[in-house]
């Protein structure tokens, strides 16, 4: 998520509580799509189109975040 950002990302996660969980859910999500959609887990299409959304939510929200965090490094 977000690779271009992998130093904000870094630094985020060691000073910010809220960003690691929304990340840590981000990532948790992405692999159980992934599960699921390999057949690995059964997940009901309603329930991963759900989980998308939820992870798209949480990736717009942490981008959000970075975006405020390099705002504020370059004052």
């Amino acid at each position: 998520m977000l690779h271009e950002y992998r130093e904000e990302i870094t630094e985020l996660k060691m000073t910010d509580a809220h960003f690691t969980k929304i990340f840590d859910k981000h990532n948790e999500l992405d692999e159980k799509i992934a599960e699921a959609e390999k057949g690995a887990i059964y997940i009901d299409e309603f329930e991963i189109d759900r989980m998308k959304k939820e992870k798209l939510r949480l990736k717009d929200e942490a981008y959000a975040i970075i975006l405020e965090y390099k705002k504020s490094k370059q004052k």
